[in-house]
């Protein structure tokens, strides 16, 4: 189950990273699209603004400087056929001499243009009145020049002649982001972004106002590009919450992997923790059996014992005798009784089905009839009871019965676990609002484990041989109760082989 629990959170850490990784490779490639977009785009921008000029001056009549017209001729006769078909492809070439002026180009007084015009004719015709000795094929090659000379218009008065404006002139900060912004937005990329216009390495002025350089969160494309061009501009963009927006598309699959996964370790935990649990129980309840077994074993074989001694025809007789086997009896089957009602107190403490009924009582006064209880047990051990107890007047609000009890618990567990004379010391006292009862023997103590468990039900401290002190581990449970439900506060310090103080507070009452 572990193996596959890690098997589980592994794949899904697997697949969320793989997912990001993925969304990241996406997102990229949407900037550089946009890039390459947006480049193109300002390019043929400047061209076609260029080129409406240019138009615009031709038709207010701007003089041309020189003209060249050249001819072209394509005859195509027909075998049998009297007849030719002409083609006729006229090109007027018209130089002007322009103000750089015009066009915001810096560096220059005046710049050349080139227009070309074209007039295109076919005729079919007679084969008379044609000039037989026209060269066919230098003609067909002059008519292929016609796409190189287009090429040279814009060599020659664009490309040429723009290298020297400065970017700022050429592309307005406002259109980048426009164009960037729409071309964004149709990959659903709607977040903010800083861009600039970089020159040899270099920030012009077109260039928003926090805009960095952030190593693998920067795209950049060339834009202007010209083989002559030595500015090498280049178009950078970054996204400062590029990392949140690429989170935030995958935000609901991590949560649900995470509640899910959560779901299964804690199922897994709370299953391994029960099968733990159990595991201890099952063995409290092999101890607790075994106690208890032991502990009704003595008085069922006292009890035997004592009958059969009744049954002999020579104690019979003996009044005193039987007297005595019958007072044993009686005490041997007490003290089983009393270990039932243990075990019942307990299960119906539990259950919340033990009717606890409290009224005013004296502190001082149940301790003494305690102590009253077990002072013949400590005087055949040769033991002794100290008491310590204030003058103060220490009302509380309890049930006399169950607390007595809760103190002869207490104190027979010091008797019990007293390996020599048992010494115990009784003190009480009032701090604030609560009286302290105090209670400290000269026994084996215990350990620290102990310590913390000694209150739970069925517990007892190992010690190599589990039946060398009589009991079965739900007296102190049952002691812990009775004062959880009279809202007080139990705990116990100990030390091995120098005994333990039990100490025990409650609320008092004016």
């Amino acid at each position: 189950m572990s193996l596959s629990l890690l098997g589980i959170i592994f794949v899904q850490a697997y697949y969320i990273n793989n997912s990001f990784n993925n969304k990241e490779q996406q997102f990229a490639f949407n900037v550089k699209k946009a890039l390459s977009y947006v480049s193109g785009q300002v390019e043929d921008n400047e061209s076609r603004e260029f080129l409406f000029k240019l138009q615009g001056l031709i038709k207010e009549g701007k003089n041309v400087d020189t003209t060249a017209i050249i001819n072209f001729y394509l005859k195509e006769s027909g075998g049998n056929s009297n007849k030719t078909l002409l083609y006729r492809n006229d090109i007027l070439e018209e130089n002007y001499k322009l103000s750089s002026a015009l066009f915001d180009i810096a560096g220059l007084d005046s710049i050349n243009v080139k227009r070309i015009l074209n007039e295109r004719e076919t005729q079919i015709i007679g084969n008379q009145g044609l000039d037989e000795n026209k060269n066919l094929n230098a003609m067909l090659s002059q008519i292929g020049t016609i796409t190189e000379v287009d090429k040279i218009l814009w060599e020659t008065t664009y490309k040429d002649n723009v290298i020297r404006t400065p970017i700022h002139k050429r592309v307005k900060k406002e259109e980048i982001n426009r164009l960037l912004q729409l071309q964004l937005k149709k990959d659903n990329i709607d977040i903010d972004f800083e861009f600039a216009i970089y020159s040899n390495g270099l920030a012009t002025k077109v260039k928003t106002e926090d805009f960095e350089i952030i190593p693998k969160n920067t795209w950049n494309i060339p834009i202007f590009y010209n083989k002559k061009d030595k500015n090498n501009y280049k178009l950078f963009v970054n996204f400062p919450e590029r990392k949140s927006y690429i989170f935030s598309s995958i935000i609901g699959m991590l949560l649900l992997s995470i509640v899910f996964t959560l779901i299964i370790v804690l199922a897994y935990g709370s299953a391994l923790f029960q099968l733990l649990k159990q595991r201890q129980i099952s063995e409290i309840k092999t101890d607790f059996i075994n106690n208890m077994t032991h502990e009704f074993k003595t008085p069922i074989a006292t009890i035997n014992l004592a009958l059969d001694a009744i049954r002999n025809p020579k104690i019979i007789d003996d009044k005193e005798k039987v007297k005595r086997y019958l007072m044993m009896i009686k005490e041997e089957n007490k003290r089983m009784h009393a270990q039932v009602e243990n075990v019942l107190r307990i299960s119906k403490l539990e259950k919340n089905e033990l009717n606890i009924s409290k009224d005013r009582v004296e502190v001082n006064d149940l301790i003494e009839d305690a102590i009253s209880h077990i002072e013949l047990i400590v005087e055949d051990r040769k033991g002794r009871i100290k008491t310590d107890l204030t003058t103060d007047k220490l009302s509380v609000l309890a049930n006399e019965t169950h607390f007595i009890n809760v103190l002869v618990n207490i104190l027979d567990n010091a008797i019990k676990y007293s390996p020599n004379e048992p010494k115990i010391n009784v003190k009480t006292e009032r701090i604030g609002n609560n009286c302290i009862i105090k209670i400290k023997d000269n026994g084996s103590g215990m350990s620290k484990t102990a310590q913390k468990r000694v209150f739970e039900k069925f517990y007892r401290e190992h010690t190599g041989n589990i039946h060398n002190v009589k009991g079965h581990g739900l007296g102190l449970a049952y002691v812990k109760q009775i004062i959880d439900d009279h809202h007080g506060h139990i705990s116990v310090e100990s030390e091995k082989e120098k005994g333990s103080e039990f100490t025990i507070r409650l609320p008092l009452i004016s």
